[in-house]
């Protein structure tokens, strides 16, 4: 039962932190940026945000420490939104699958032009 009350917390979490970033936060830093997933502990004291940044590396290192500077005020604007006891600290994060997504999906299409080549 409680599992079930941590995921719903995650997707709320989830929703308004993409709201937020949308609509609120002004730092020049955080570049066009999707959340992927929110992974919170079973004592809803930590929340692991997952993210993707389109653009450069050196603009997705921009937006993940944007991002990381700006956490505190994304729980207090989180805390007006979210009526829980306690709000998880956030900590962000590069999702990795899309990365591995992208390059399975290479690999694949290496091996598909490898077999019309050789077929």
């Amino acid at each position: 039962m409680a599992s079930g009350r941590i995921r719903r917390v995650g997707e709320l979490i989830k929703e308004e932190i993409s709201d937020i970033i949308q609509k609120e936060m002004k730092d020049p830093r955080i570049g066009f940026v999707t959340i992927t997933g929110v992974d919170v502990t079973g004592d809803l004291k930590h929340a692991d945000v997952y993210i993707t940044v389109l653009g450069s590396k050196k603009e997705q290192q921009s937006t993940l420490q944007g991002l990381t500077n700006s956490s505190g005020f994304l729980r207090t604007l989180l805390a007006k939104r979210i009526k829980i006891k306690y709000l998880p600290e956030l900590k962000f994060h590069f999702d990795p699958s899309i990365e591995k997504g992208l390059r399975i999906e290479k690999l694949i299409r290496n091996l598909h032009q490898d077999e019309d080549t050789n077929g």
